[in-house]
């Protein structure tokens, strides 16, 4: 099967110095949800812009759906859907007629398939564009892109401003796309949105990319923060040299650390004392990024550049 985005070596800079990105080999299968993860500035827009030939690359080259993304343009264009970071909308249209004429642009939209998009995202189509908040005009780009059905569906940061329930609606309708054979292309620097919705994730830094791992495997990886509160005083020792924890301190009767990987060990060894409480703060992707690559291209050159 011809996968759904490739790329070689593929780089970009702005001018002598300002990095884009750098010698990027990337391979996303056809029928997948992929998960493009980095923090701002990382280069995730860069990549995207090459693929959509919104730039032009430095040096190497990107195939989407098989075809070259400076040839076949136009055929890229028709059969993908692509919703950035920032939306910019015809301010003077109602949701409606948006995407009517955007339906009219593409031709041959399902009526009744916009509907049920309208309906699942709880989009209020009779409203101005410039009256909305930025969930609703989200809801819009993704009714948008949804609806003509694409082989590729490209998402900057999907769900920014969507209430928890319409982003559930956008998970199914992403695993609808997935079912039909189709791919989903997401971008993203916060790894909740992608970790229980993605098959696979690019991790990128600095411009290089770092990893493309199956999503179990970065989950056994993960990078958790916990603090127990014990019934009385424990003792470090008691804690020494517990798989996957570091950063381990007591203060009193509160013990705190950061675990990667399974909790399994420091459970067993919490449970020998009475505990009062336990708590799991998020840890931000730069800090995941930090633990499992360190810092600077150094780091990023010893994890190589990985492809599917």
């Amino acid at each position: 099967m011809t996968a759904a985005i490739e790329t070689k070596e593929l780089t970009k800079w702005y001018g002598h110095h300002a990095r884009g990105i750098i010698d990027v080999d990337l391979v996303v299968e056809a029928g997948q949800i992929f998960g493009f993860l980095g923090p701002n500035g990382a280069g995730k827009s860069t990549t995207i812009r090459l693929l959509l030939d919104l730039i032009r690359p430095t040096s190497g080259s990107a195939r989407v759906l098989g075809l070259d993304v400076r040839r076949d343009r136009l055929e890229i264009d028709r059969r993908t859907s692509y919703v950035p970071g920032e939306l910019s909308l015809y301010s003077d249209l109602t949701g409606r007629q948006l995407l009517t004429y955007l339906g009219n642009l593409q031709g041959k939209v399902d009526a009744d398939y916009r509907e049920k998009l309208i309906e699942r995202l709880e989009l209020d189509p009779a409203k101005k564009i410039k009256s909305m908040s930025r969930g609703n005009k989200q809801k819009v780009g993704l009714v948008a892109a949804f609806m003509i059905r694409p082989d590729l569906l490209i998402l900057d940061e999907p769900t920014a401003g969507l209430d928890p329930f319409v982003q559930l609606e956008f998970e199914h309708l992403c695993e609808e796309v997935r079912t039909d054979g189709r791919t989903v292309f997401i971008s993203s620097h916060q790894l909740p949105e992608v970790e229980h919705l993605c098959d696979r994730v690019g991790i990128i830094r600095e411009g290089r990319l770092l990893a493309v791992e199956a999503i179990s495997t970065l989950k056994e990886r993960a990078l958790r923060k916990l603090e127990i509160d014990f019934g009385g005083p424990v003792k470090a020792e008691a804690f020494a040299n517990l798989p996957g924890v570091r950063d381990l301190s007591i203060n009193g009767q509160v013990l705190s650390c950061t675990v990667m990987g399974s909790v399994d060990a420091l459970v067993k060894a919490a449970s020998r004392f009475e505990v009062v409480n336990l708590r799991s703060m998020e840890t931000s992707l730069e800090e995941i990024f930090l633990a499992y690559y360190g810092t600077g291209d150094d780091a990023a050159k010893e994890a190589g550049h990985a492809a599917a």
